[in-house]
């Protein structure tokens, strides 16, 4: 037989043949299980795949020999209606990619648009980009907070993650009209102007959602159990994140400096100080820390932003109409996103619609680092590596 350490690591070579060669995890799902083993069906509707996402796992009692995430449940062509649609039409799409974080998705097709077009943006309205995609980017990172904890087994903070949520919803649906699929960026600015209310409710938010992060540390943060379920689970290294091209908290957590917002910079966040989070850890504790030092990051400019926003157009007096159309050309358009880097790929021949176009999810990539990390754990913990990626499946389908 073979020893008890192979079965926590069924991957070591053994000459017993009834142990696990390192070939195994070419195996296909299809060949079905080895004896004595079971091949688990994690969703397509479950929690704990954070919507329609399918998982397979072959399991030797609790521990995950092989996974396989199995994609396509929410394919809705998003690409495809980019390209039958004209850029005006096709905006308000944009909301629908990612429901949790939209404003990173409006700014990333609005820009690749402006950028093929040479349309410049007013200063006022680049500020109002940054507060909406700051206030949106706090608001998805809380959704993701009170989910995680939630799948470990804490009820609590999601009680708490929906109370933040819905001040922060409270202030964008002054300017967007919508709390959840906001359609805010137009070619040339955004939709409304803040009134003296929006930033009133901005400047009361901050301080109070500083107070809630302590708050969050005491109850959860510092929890021994919490601590016990994250730290040293689901490492993801330098090399294993760069293989599969994952962005966002997954790769700063590996220890990358890298974000678009700096990188590749865009509107006017050159003119703020902020600090982007740095791992490591890189594991799921790690990934967990990331996302909250990203709040204080974003509370950080969005007070800057509130203080020194100038007066001014809030969109360009003659914005693209309904039917524009794009001049021949090809752009590509980076924002960073709440689950790390958006790309807009915009081909055009000088149509009424664009001739290609290309939307690039980091939930997809950040997805597929699922399988590796999660070969040799315990079930719960193969759940909590997922959770800690933060997926949206219709972005990943798209």
């Amino acid at each position: 037989m073979a020893s008890w350490l192979n079965f926590i690591n069924p991957f070591t070579i053994d000459d017993d043949p009834g142990t696990y060669l390192g070939d195994f995890y070419t195996d296909n799902f299809e060949k079905g299980a080895q004896k004595g083993n079971v091949i688990l069906n994690l969703g397509p509707q479950h929690p704990s795949t954070h919507g329609v996402l399918r998982v397979l796992v072959e399991l030797y009692g609790e521990y995950v020999l092989r996974s396989e995430p199995v994609l396509g449940y929410l394919h809705r062509m998003q690409e495809k209606m980019g390209e039958v649609k004209t850029p005006y039409q096709y905006l308000p799409n944009m909301g629908r990619v990612d429901y949790l974080n939209p404003i990173a998705w409006n700014w990333a097709y609005a820009g690749a648009v402006e950028l093929l077009a040479g349309i410049e943006v007013p200063e006022r309205a680049e500020y109002l980009r940054i507060i909406s995609a700051e206030l949106n980017r706090i608001s998805s990172h809380l959704l993701w907070w009170g989910a995680f904890v939630l799948d470990l087994g804490g009820v609590t903070p999601i009680l708490y993650a929906f109370e933040e949520r819905e001040k922060i919803n409270d202030i964008l649906q002054i300017v967007t009209g919508s709390r959840l699929t906001m359609n805010y960026f137009r070619f040339g600015g955004v939709g409304q102007d803040g009134d003296e209310r929006f930033f009133a409710l901005i400047g009361e938010f901050i301080p109070y959602m500083r107070e809630r992060l302590k708050m969050y540390k005491d109850l959860v943060t510092d929890n021994v159990i919490l601590r016990r379920r994250l730290e040293g689970i689901g490492p993801m290294d330098r090399d294993l994140c760069l293989r599969y091209g994952a962005t966002g908290p997954i790769l700063r957590a590996a220890g990358v400096d890298y974000d678009t917002r700096k990188a590749i910079p865009y509107g006017l966040y050159h003119k703020f100080e902020y600090r982007v989070p740095i791992g490591p850890p890189n594991d799921n504790f790690g990934r967990y820390i990331m996302r909250l030092e990203e709040i204080e990051a974003s509370l950080t400019i969005l007070s800057q932003a509130i203080e020194s926003i100038p007066q001014g157009k809030h969109i360009i007096d003659k914005a693209p109409k309904p039917a524009y159309k794009l001049p021949p050309g090809e752009v590509f358009f980076a924002v960073e996103g709440a689950r790390g880097q958006v790309i807009c790929h915009i081909l055009s021949d000088g149509g009424k619609t664009p001739y290609r176009i290309k939307l690039r999810a980091p939930g997809f990539s950040n997805l597929s680092l699922f399988a590796e990390a999660a070969k040799g754990t315990i079930l719960a913990d193969a759940i909590a590596i997922l959770g800690s990626l933060d997926l949206v499946i219709p972005e990943v389908d798209r």
